[in-house]
């Protein structure tokens, strides 16, 4: 039996893209391919070179800089050595860290020997008002007075320092008894 033949109907595709109709519509030469060849091998070997170029301008830009700071640094050298030359200049140097006087003149050093919290007391803030002053001297005084009064302890022994009592010496024996 034979099979009878049906005839195929093509189906209707909806409306083509846009991209895929734009792809389709693209031809590649062997020219162009060789090309595109060409470019890609271009690129892989020019971005290393680029890339050490890049480097090189800026380590030449960092060593112009040290250059530059350099240069700086030797003019303020010569200028030293300029003043160095002057005698006057010398001659100050030599009072202010030698301290050396010309002759015939007298040369004062004041040395501020006061304790560290001394100087440190002397830090605050100067002042042309009157100030209250920091200890109470009548409450001391009244303090001092009211120890001294109500006291037990004898004028030696207070004089002493210790501020305890000790007994009294005992009499010494006489000789030939």
């Amino acid at each position: 039996m034979a099979r009878p033949r049906t005839r195929r109907v093509p189906v209707a595709m909806s409306a083509e893209t846009v991209a895929g109709s734009w792809l389709r519509g693209i031809r590649f030469s062997g020219f162009s391919l060789v090309m595109m060849g060409l470019l890609i091998v271009a690129v892989v070997i020019l971005a290393p070179t680029l890339r050490s170029l890049i480097e090189q301008r800026q380590q030449i830009a960092d060593q112009q800089a040290a250059v530059d700071q350099l240069k700086s640094q030797v003019t303020d050298l010569k200028s030293q050595r300029a003043r160095w030359n002057d005698p006057s200049y010398i001659r100050a140097q030599a009072r202010d860290r030698l301290y050396y006087v010309m002759p015939g003149e007298v040369s004062y050093l004041v040395i501020d020997d006061r304790p560290p919290a001394a100087k440190a007391a002397d830090q605050g803030p100067v002042s042309t008002q009157i100030q209250a002053t920091k200890t109470d001297w009548v409450g001391s005084l009244f303090g001092s007075f009211m120890t001294a009064g109500l006291s037990d302890a004898t004028p030696a022994e207070l004089s002493g320092g210790t501020g305890t009592k000790q007994p009294p010496p005992a009499p010494a024996p006489t000789p030939g008894k």
